[in-house]
C-alpha cells in the first residue's frame, strides 16, 4: 500500500505524544510491507526541537503553508490511502484539500477525540469540521466505547473506527537499573490534569517526605509549588523514556478531563509504562477495566490515601502482568495491522465508486514517491 499521512508532528517529540505514536505505528506500518510518506507542517516550535529528521522506515518531508502543500497534489491523488491527523495546523483547509484531491481511501485519525468533540460543540476548531468528518471514508479514534457511535449518528461518519495508541516493545522494555523514584508521572503541563497530579503526586509527595518523586514534562507555570523530594525534568527524550520508567518503583498515568468524560481513551504513555513492566496507578475512567484488569494489572486511585497506602507496598508482579498483557495485544504491529484491515475495509465500501487500488491487487508494482 501506498500511504501519505499528514499529521500534527514526526520529527519532534516536544511538547506532544503524537510523534511517538506515529513513530511506532508508521515503522510496525512499513515492517508489513507498506511505502509511507509523512507530510509535516514546518514549524518554528518543532523546527527548533527536533529529535527524528531521518526515519529508517518512511520519507518525511515538510511543507510551510497551504500553497506549498500543492507541491505534493500528484502524491496525495496517487496514494492508495491518505490520513489527516488531529491538531494539524490548518486542518480543516488540509483535510478539505485531501479530499478533493486524493483518489483513494481518506481518513482523519484523531488522537484527540474527546477533545476534538468537546471543541466542535463549542465551534471553535480549525482542524476539523463537522462536513469533513462525513467526507472522510474512515475516521481512526483514539477513543473507542459510545464515542464511536456518536461520530456516525451525530456527525455522519461512514466507518468509526477504534485505532488506541500503542507501544515499540523493541523501545520500551524491562532493564537492570536502580530505582531512583519511588513514583514518577510524565506528561506535559495541562491545567486539566494539574488538580489529578496535585492530589495523586504531589500531595502524597509532601506526606512521604522520605520517598523520591518525579515529575518530567514541559510547559509547568513558574508558580507551582513544588515539594522539596519532588524532581523535576524539563523535557525527556522518548530514547529515555523506558529507563525513566524503570528507574521507577511505580509511575502514574493522569488523564485529560474530556478524555474521562468520554472514557476509553489510553494515553500512548500508559502502553508505554506497562511494556517496561512498571507499576502503574492510574486515575479512574470508564473503559480502561476493558484495558487493564483493576488490582491485578493496574492500581486504580481516586485519592491520596490510596496512593499513599500503595507505595508502602511491592506490587512487581502487578507490573509483569501489565507488561504481559499490552505485548499481546497493544503492540505496534498489533496496531499496524488492525490499521491495514481498516483501511482494506473502507476501500471495501467504496468499491463501487471507484477501480480497486494497487494494494488489493498482490501482482502490482509499488510506486515511488516523489
Amino acid at each position: 500500500m501506498k500511504l501519505v499521512l499528514l499529521g500534527l508532528s514526526l520529527s519532534s517529540s516536544w511538547g506532544n505524544g503524537h510523534a511517538t505514536t506515529y513513530r511506532a505505528l508508521l515503522s510496525a506500518f512499513a515492517a508489513r510491507g507498506h511505502e509511507i510518506l509523512f507530510l509535516e507542517r514546518d514549524v518554528p516550535w518543532y523546527a527548533e526541537q527536533r529529535d527524528l529528521v531521518d526515519p529508517s522506515y518512511c520519507r518525511l518531508a515538510f511543507y510551510s503553508d497551504l500553497a506549498d502543500l500543492v507541491r505534493w497534489r500528484d502524491a496525495i491523488a496517487e496514494a492508495d490511502a491518505v490520513i489527516v491527523g488531529s491538531y494539524v495546523p490548518e486542518g480543516a483547509a488540509v483535510g478539505q484539500f485531501v479530499q478533493d484531491v486524493a483518489e483513494g481511501v481518506t481518513a482523519f485519525y484523531d488522537i484527540d477525540t474527546p477533545v476534538t468533540l468537546a471543541k466542535l460543540e463549542r465551534g471553535g476548531l480549525d482542524y476539523l469540521t463537522p462536513e469533513l468528518i462525513a467526507g472522510y471514508d474512515l475516521y481512526l479514534s483514539f477513543t473507542g466505547g459510545p464515542t464511536l457511535d456518536l461520530l456516525e449518528t451525530r456527525y455522519g461518519s461512514p466507518a468509526a473506527r477504534p485505532l488506541y495508541c500503542s507501544v515499540d516493545p523493541a523501545a520500551y522494555g524491562t532493564l537492570d537499573i536502580a530505582k531512583r523514584w519511588d513514583l514518577s508521572y510524565l506528561g506535559t503541563y495541562s491545567s486539566d490534569r494539574q488538580p489529578a497530579l496535585e492530589k495523586l503526586l504531589l500531595a502524597p509527595a509532601r506526606s512521604l517526605p522520605h520517598m523520591r518523586f518525579v515529575v518530567a514534562g514541559p510547559q509547568y507555570p513558574f508558580d507551582i509549588d513544588w515539594p522539596a523530594n519532588v524532581e523535576r525534568i524539563d523535557h525527556l527524550p522518548p530514547a529515555e523514556h523506558a529507563a525513566f520508567y524503570n528507574a521507577s518503583r511505580f509511575t502514574l498515568n493522569v488523564t485529560r478531563a474530556d478524555m474521562i468524560a468520554a472514557g476509553w481513551s489510553p494515553s500512548v504513555r500508559l502502553f508505554e509504562a506497562a511494556a517496561t513492566g512498571t507499576p502503574i496507578i492510574s486515575d479512574v475512567w470508564p473503559g480502561i477495566g476493558t484495558l487493564l484488569e483493576p488490582d491485578r494489572e493496574i492500581i486504580l486511585a481516586d485519592s491520596s490515601e490510596r496512593v499513599i497506602r500503595t507505595l508502602a507496598q511491592d506490587h512487581s508482579a502487578l507490573g509483569r502482568a501489565a507488561r504481559a498483557r499490552v505485548l499481546a495485544g497493544h503492540s505496534a504491529s498489533h496496531r499496524a495491522e488492525e490499521l491495514e484491515r481498516h483501511l482494506i475495509e473502507a476501500r471495501g465500501a467504496t468499491a463501487a465508486l471507484s477501480p480497486a487500488p494497487a494494494f488489493l491487487t498482490p501482482t502490482s508494482k509499488p510506486r515511488s514517491l516523489p
